[in-house]
This record gives C-alpha cells, structure tokens and sequence, in this order.
C-alpha cells in the first residue's frame, strides 16, 4: 500500500502508480490530521471575514473584487468549470493517473485549507480506474496548471469526461458505476484544487523516468555497435575517468567496461590494428552519455522536490493560523529542468546517429554497405538512417527552451510566465522520439554482429545482441522495416535493456 503524507513520495511511485501498478493508496493519519488543521483555519477566517484571494475575492486581475458570503461558494465551481478549458488531444491515462496522484501528495501537506473527503475523492478516482480527460494544451505554467486541473476538479463535480474503452464517457456515469458521489466544493476548495504545478511535473516524472531507462539502452547499443566496429574499450579505463571523476561520466564507463568484457571480437583485432584511437562518438561515450545522466540527475532532484511541495495560493499555516498569498504555482525550476532534459535527449540521439552512420557507411565500417547482404540489389537500413535524421530534426527544434518564452496573461496580472506545460510536452515527445533512434541503432549494431560470426562480442553486448533478435530477426535481404523498429522502439520503452544492463553491473561486482 502507497500511503501518502506529503513529504516522501517518490518518482518511481509516480511510475507505478501511472501504470497502475499500484492502487492501494491511503492518506498518513498524520497527513489527515493537517489537512482537517489547515480547514479549520479556513473555516476561522471566514467567521473573522478576512480579506483571502480566491476565497473571498476575485480571481486574477478580479482579485480586487470583493465577493458576498452568499456566492462564496458560487465562485468555487464556477472557477473549476470556467477554467475547463484545455484544447487539443488529451493526455494519456497513465498521465492523467500521475496528476491525480501528485495533486493529492501536495494537498496531503495540509497548506490547501481544505476538506479531506476531497482528497479522499481524489484517490478514489485512482483506486477505481476512473482517470479524467485532460487536453494536452491550455497551460502557460503559472498560476498553476489551471485547465489541466480544472479538468480532473470538473470530474470531482460529476462534470466533464473521462477515459473508456473506445472513447470517453461522462464522468458522473463513471463516478455512478464506481459507486462513488461527486462533491460540492466548499470555500477554497476549487482553488485549491486547480492551483498547482502537478500537470507539467506529472508528464516531467513520467518522461524522465523513461529517459533515465533510455540513457542505460544508449549504453547498451553503443557497447554493440563499438564491438560490431570493431572498436576498442581502452578509452573506458577506470584512470581515464578517475581523472575528471564527473559523476555521469564514471557510471558510463564502468557499464561500457563490463558491457564489454570477454569479448571474443576485441580480443580478434587487439594485436596489429593500424588505428591509433576511434571516432568520437565511439571513444567519447562516457563522456557524452555521463553528460546526459549528471543532466537527468539535476532533473531528478528538482522533481524529488516538486512532488513534495505545497504549490497551491494561498497557502494555509496551522500555526500561527495565517494564511499568505504568494507564488509556490510559478513552475520555471520545473520548466527550465525539462527544457535541459530534452536538451540531453537530443545529444543522446545526435551521438546514436553517428554511430548508426559509421556502422552503414563502408567507408568507415569496413562491412558491407548499410549492412545490405547484396549492396546495390538491396539497400539494407539505408533509408532506416534517414528516418532517424527526420526525428533527430525534430528533437533539435524541440531543444529551443520553452522556459524563456513568458507571454503576459490574465490582465496583465500574471505578467511573467514558465510555460512549464510547454515543456514537459518537448521533453515527453523528446525521449519518445530517442527511443525511435536507440531502436534503429540496435538494430543496425546486431546486424553489423552478423557479419563478425562466429567471434562474440562482450557478454552484456551478447545479451544485448540476443534481446534484439527475439524481437526482430536479422536482415537476410530488403524488407519493410517499419515494424521491426515499432518493436524495438517498444522494446526501449519497456525498460527490458536497462534492467539488462543493471543486472550486467550486478554480475560484474560478484
């Protein structure tokens, strides 16, 4: 059971949860205790008739507007559904179950002031399967991630759609069949419930989780395709990174060291090779893949942090029972962290691409050309190469950073912006697009093994090679190759040959 309480949740019980592997979730008596604190300081205010944004004001540029007591909770729903309005495809379940997920975590602090049936509701939706459909666009990442919220809020309220098989269906149909009861939301509570980074952090967990995985395939297929170059391993000894011990650095060489290790193939050409070092993107691994893993390490701590927090307005504090209008919303330490995460995607792939570009060219590989068994009859992965330029292409627009781009919104109120959804989207489409080229690069390194029979290569490259052939079989002439990367890429995205090469480092230790 996941019990939440607001200050130790982790990425990979976002995972988890998002795939709904997990679903017994349940509140910390202690988290349950400061959400009923933070409400009755609410409720206190409201008698005392304070002067509270969102509560007993407007909105916004509407913040000064002065709200009757009679329509206080008029103005809560009228925020949700008002502020239910996303555009464009929505989101995956597997997303939706994640912002669910992270916005109950962070009213699980106790800062929101508000009711805890409404948290209660929230998991509920995550226990029942009931995950709300959320467009993709409607975000500028300040003020929180209203329309996205909004959205999950509206199926709380029994409105709006959510996920079903084929399509969608209305909510309150959902809620009707889970026998679960949509709520009223009290003072506050819209407010709290919209008010939130949890939209970009759900999709930012989510692609950094996967392009942590990828980044251990790059290891993996680099190891194949240096061995089906017959490359050397000598630049990845230990002294060389001990050297300049960056962090990332010294994990890459040490997976390529044992990725690599009794290698039949090295062992074949370890005596009389002419070449003194090879090409960059074979000798440089470490230093361009440990680059990426020290980039998703910043990027992994921002959003340790993130899903932890409070990133509503106004904040609620039990003691001395004050509640304080301030911008925990403004998502920029997100948006700039995902911006450098697509950043980091995009020379992953740009090195894989090279790599793909030695092993096709017999010029430089020494095999024949783009693996073809009969060049000029067949043209092997020639166009394969090219799809992989295409993607690299828009990997490289993806890296423009979103966090820059503020546009005033809001009357001038909300007058800089981190556009934070803008770039959990890039980074999302960023690793899904590297997976495309760690897919052709498998590919092509097993292929380029073929050719070297009966010599192995290193034994995780071996485990690597066998991976890839019970997936796809070697090319024994032209033929539609659309699928074969399908599956492979699916294979990436599995997480199968990054737990591949973590159980080679467990090996190697013993």
């Amino acid at each position: 059971m996941l019990v939440l309480d607001g200050h130790n949740l982790r990425l990979e019980d976002v995972g988890r949860v998002a795939r709904a592997e997990e679903a017994e979730i349940t509140l910390h008596v202690d988290a349950c205790q400061a959400i009923d604190s933070s409400r009755e300081v609410v409720e206190r205010s409201l008698v005392e008739s304070e002067r509270i944004y969102g509560v007993t004001t407007g909105f916004g540029r509407l913040s000064e507007v002065l709200i009757p007591p009679a329509r206080r909770l008029e103005i809560q729903e009228n925020l949700i559904r008002s502020h239910s309005s996303g555009v464009g495809r929505p989101l995956s379940r597997e997303v939706s179950r994640a912002i669910i997920l992270l916005r109950a975590n962070s009213l699980a602090r106790g800062n929101s002031g508000i009711r805890r049936e409404v948290v209660e509701l929230l998991l509920d939706l995550l226990r029942k399967g009931i995950e709300p459909l959320v467009p993709e666009f409607g975000s500028v990442g300040a003020s929180g991630d209203l329309a996205p919220l909004a959205h999950v809020a509206s199926c709380l309220l029994g409105e709006g759609l959510v996920h079903a098989r084929g399509g969608a269906e209305p909510a309150r149909a959902a809620l009707d069949r889970a026998g679960l009861r949509p709520i009223k939301v009290r003072e506050k509570e819209g407010l709290a419930l919209i008010n939130g980074t949890q939209a970009t952090t759900a999709l930012g967990v989510l692609a950094l989780l996967k392009a942590e995985s990828a980044v251990e395939t790059a290891e993996l297929a680099g190891a194949m395709s240096l061995e089906g170059l017959k490359g050397t391993p000598v630049p990845f000894d230990e002294r060389v990174h001990e050297a300049r011990p960056h962090p990332g650095q010294l994990v890459s060489a040490a997976r390529l060291r044992a990725l690599l290790s009794s290698s039949e193939i090295r062992e074949s050409h370890r005596y009389g090779d002419p070449r003194v070092h090879d090409a960059y993107s074979l000798r440089c691994m470490p230093q361009v893949h440990g680059a990426a893993r020290d980039v998703f390490g910043f990027v992994r701590r921002v959003l340790e942090i993130e899903i932890n927090s409070s990133t509503d307005n106004p904040l609620v504090f039990v003691d001395p029972g004050e509640i304080v209008s301030a911008g925990n919303f403004h998502a920029q330490i997100v948006s700039e962290a995902l911006d450098f995460l697509a950043i980091a995607c995009t020379d992953l792939a740009s090195i894989s691409q090279q790599r793909i570009e030695r092993l096709l060219n017999p010029d430089l590989s020494g095999l024949p050309a783009f693996l073809a068994r009969d060049p000029g009859v067949e043209s092997g992965f020639m166009i394969a190469q090219v799809a992989v330029v295409d993607v690299l292409a828009e990997m490289r627009v993806l890296s423009h950073p979103a966090s820059v781009d503020s546009v005033t919104t809001s009357g001038n109120k909300e007058d800089h912006v981190s556009m934070g959804l803008t770039a959990a989207r890039k980074a999302w489409r960023g690793v899904e697009c590297l997976q495309y080229v760690l897919a052709v690069e498998l590919m092509c390194a097993a292929q380029a093994l073929e050719f070297l029979k009966p010599l192995r290569p290193g034994a995780g490259a071996a485990a690597g090679y066998e991976s890839v052939r019970r997936r796809v079989a070697a090319l024994e002439g032209d033929r539609e190759l659309s699928a074969d990367i399908e599956q492979l890429k699916d294979l990436v995205d599995s997480g199968h040959l990054g737990d591949l090469v973590l159980q080679v480092m467990e090996s190697a230790k013993t």
